[in-house]
């Protein structure tokens, strides 16, 4: 992994002359953040040696280098799911590689279903922790190189960077919402007993992602930040048929107030 990582960070580099300071991911419906980027340089996942191929409806699937809220960052419209056929390696290695290009904070978004009743269709929710069904990345042979072989998880996102996003929500009159983010493999969307266990378990809000780049992330020693737009409800008396068509017309509307949160955020770090 690590060979693959520098072949991958090398072949980048020799592209263009550009130094991230920060990373974003993108999740479904929420590729718009790219306009507010003063995009330098792309480059089509196809192009890159040991890149995935994003296959999923919503995940245009390239990566951006610009500038951001004065800052110069590598953004990934479209990530990849587990779900999609991809080991936890291949779904995280493009963490690994921002990590080397040069990133000191990563940033998340990604489209989820509400199992809070206090939720609404629409809202945003800062995750300030998680719980990972999904396989955990960091299984198999082990490099020193990554970061440790056991890393805490005390701190899966970063308390500096909530507090900041919630200054910025409270004082652009954005409503946000604060809870913990469960993940899924999916592709299925959750059957109703699925959600209340969801929710008896700790959980505010599900979905298919995230938690996984994280882990990596933080093992690697990087502060995140992930948001997450309510798309659905999983909650009883409001459940009802989802496809993923609505999903991303409904995280399009809510991506303006997502995309100034994260602009202004990276303009303090």
């Amino acid at each position: 992994m690590l060979e693959k990582t520098r072949q991958t960070v090398s072949f980048i580099q020799d592209k263009f002359d550009f130094a991230p300071e920060v990373g974003i991911i993108l999740g479904t419906g929420l590729g718009g953040l790219v306009n507010e980027i003063k995009i330098q340089h792309t480059l089509d996942y196809e192009e890159i040696p040991n890149f995935p191929v994003s296959t999923v409806e919503g995940h245009h699937g390239r990566l951006i280098f610009g500038e951001l809220g004065g800052k110069n960052i590598v953004a990934m419209q479209g990530r990849f799911h587990y779900y999609e056929g991809y080991t936890m390696m291949e779904v995280t290695f493009p963490v690994r590689v921002m990590k080397y290009l040069g990133i000191k904070n990563l940033l998340v978004s990604n489209a989820s279903g509400g199992v809070n009743p206090d939720f609404e269709i629409g809202d945003l929710m800062i995750i300030n922790d998680h719980i990972n069904l999904i396989p955990n990345p960091l299984i198999g042979v082990h490099d020193n190189n990554f970061g440790a072989r056991f890393p805490d998880m005390s701190e899966p996102y970063d308390k500096i960077l909530i507090a900041r996003a919630q200054e910025i929500a409270k004082k652009n009159h954005i409503k946000t919402q604060v809870g913990c983010y469960v993940a899924t493999t999916g592709p299925t969307f959750e059957t109703p007993k699925e959600y209340e266990y969801f929710r008896v378990i700790g959980g505010d809000t599900v979905g298919m992602s995230t938690t996984p780049e994280v882990i990596v992330a933080r093992q690697m020693g990087i502060p995140c930040f992930a948001i997450s737009i309510i798309t659905d409800l999983g909650v009883p008396g409001k459940i009802v048929e989802i496809t993923h068509e609505e999903v991303q017309k409904v995280a399009a509307k809510a991506e303006t107030k997502m995309t100034l949160i994260m602009k202004e955020l990276i303009s303090q770090l």
